[in-house]
């Protein structure tokens, strides 16, 4: 398998959307996952990243100008156990309170679709990282519409069991900038992770399209005891 280049794969799209990583560092201690959000309008930029206990949430930069939160306000992040959940929308709550009854991942996500912003209808995107006795997997979801028919949604879920040092997947919304925007297709991509959390955060960073960059999460979970350690970055600071 070969491993892209996280920087080309976004230097190369002005619009990815919003974005998920998962993977594994080179030394094989640390799970790995990022996520990142762009805007193209007023509201959507209008939005940075703050902690809410052992996730994050996102937040209007200006609240003055918070025109519509229903799909740019949620948690994109959540704890659950030795669980850490993350996705591209408020279905971190749903996989988070499914996965609290017994449900599995993919389970939890029967009761939720693409999001409704016709004529884009953006996938919903999730990921779930276990890490537990030293063991580590991870698994990814799309949630999205049959070439931008709202009347069908085709699920994929992709599961990673004991995943390869320095490797990991890269899903994103759109396949690039557009109107409407053209869904994300076929498996995730495999990418190449890094050892360092800040170098792997500025890479990641630096990389995004500037005018519509809004605001990235990263957090290194260490595998042995399920520590971690998080950093954000926000355009508005």
């Amino acid at each position: 398998m070969t491993l892209l280049s996280l920087e080309q794969e976004l230097r190369s799209n002005s619009y990815p959307g919003r974005g998920i990583i998962i993977g594994r560092t080179p030394d094989g201690a640390k799970a790995v996952t990022a996520y990142f959000i762009m805007g193209r309008s007023s509201n959507s930029r209008n939005r940075i990243f703050v902690e809410d206990g052992d996730g994050i949430r996102t937040q209007a930069y200006d609240p003055s100008k918070l025109e519509d939160p229903s799909l740019i306000i949620y948690a994109p992040v959540r704890v659950l156990g030795n669980k850490t959940i993350v996705t591209n929308g408020d279905q971190t709550d749903t996989i988070y309170e499914g996965m609290d009854h017994q449900m599995t991942f993919e389970q939890s996500l029967r009761s939720r679709e693409f999001e409704p912003d016709a004529p884009n209808y953006t996938p919903r995107i999730s990921g779930i990282l276990h890490v537990e006795a030293g063991r580590y997997n991870y698994a990814m979801s799309i949630l999205k519409s049959a070439q931008s028919d709202p009347s069908s949604c085709q699920r994929y879920t992709f599961a990673y069991e004991n995943p390869k040092a320095g490797s990991g997947h890269f899903i994103h919304t759109y396949m690039q900038d557009g109107d409407p925007l053209p869904s994300f297709e076929g498996e995730p991509k495999p990418v190449a992770i890094l050892d360092d959390m800040d170098a792997f955060a500025d890479m990641l960073w630096s990389s995004l399209n500037e005018d519509n960059k809004v605001s990235l999460f990263v957090r290194y979970i260490n595998i042995a005891d399920g520590s971690w350690e998080t950093k954000i970055l926000n355009k508005h600071q």
